[in-house]
Order: structure tokens, then sequence, then C-alpha cells
């Protein structure tokens, strides 16, 4: 599966997307991977982001539109989740749907917004549906992993109890 240029031999697949698209089985070390749950209605990105983690000791799963991950919330515990606000061709606002059902639904999991479409309103209001970080795109994946590492090493968000 390699194929050879001038600049040496290149695969065609990544062996983790091999497995994938194979149908391996999770090994033992993938289960004891940190899950990561990615996104964003662009594919690249999704691709980039998912390559990137995954080589930094991540399990990623991607999703580009509202009800995949909805599906992928329902059946997977996620350490953190990276989502961007605008999905879609009309760019709906579907990302603070995600953030409010992974903090209900996933109350440990750590959320941060990346987003090209930020403004002071709606980083407050991503705040306010559960967001515990709110980035500008671009930003170096390096970047955000830093980020992602301080929400980790940090204590779990304290959920407002009512009086």
């Amino acid at each position: 599966m390699a194929k050879q240029t001038r600049f040496g031999k290149l695969r065609t697949v990544s062996g983790r997307l091999l497995r994938i698209l194979v149908g391996e089985v999770e090994s033992r070390k993938d289960k004891q991977m940190l899950r990561m749950l990615i996104v964003d209605d662009e594919e690249s990105i999704c691709f980039s982001m998912s390559e990137y983690f995954g080589l930094h000791g991540y399990k990623v799963d991607t999703a580009r539109e509202l009800e995949e991950a909805e599906k992928l919330i329902e059946n997977n515990e996620y350490v953190v989740a990276i989502l961007d606000l605008r999905l879609g061709v009309a760019h709906n606002a579907d990302g603070l749907e995600i953030t409010k059902l992974l903090h209900e639904r996933r109350p440990t999991t750590r959320i941060v917004v990346l987003t090209a479409y930020g403004s002071a309103e709606m980083e407050d209001d991503a705040r306010r549906c559960g967001a515990d970080a709110f980035l500008r795109k671009p930003k170096p994946l390096s970047q955000v992993a830093q980020v992602i590492q301080g929400l980790i090493d940090s204590p779990p968000r304290q959920t407002a109890k009512s009086a």
C-alpha cells in the first residue's frame, strides 16, 4: 500500500484508518485511551484533528452534523469534546445544541468550542450552555492541545445547586 514518490514512500492510509476500514475490533490499548469527540462540518478539520490527537494518545470520534453527534454522545463517554458552533450549509448554531446535550448527559466531559464565528455574545451563550473553553479559528492544534490538557488537569466544574 505504499507509493514511491520523489519524497520517498507514502502510505495511502494510516494504520489506524486502515484498521477502521477493515473493521478490526478495538484493542485493549484503544479501550484504555482517553476518548475525544470532534464535531465540525468541515471534513478536513475533522481529519486533521483526529490524526493529531490520535497521535497524542486519544481515541477520537468525529461527527459532521447534529444527529451524528447525538448518537455518539448517547453511546460513548468522552473526556473532552471539541465543537464548532455552526454546522452544515445553513450554518445553524447546532454547536450550542450539542454543548447543551453534552453538558446535560455527560457532565464530566470537558467542552471546547472552536469556531470561526466567535463574538463575545456567542462566547457567553456557549459558556451558559456548558462550554469550558472558547477558542477562535484558526488556532494551531498545539495550542488547542494545551487548552485541553489544562482542562483535563483542572478540577471538574461544579454544577450550580439550587437554593
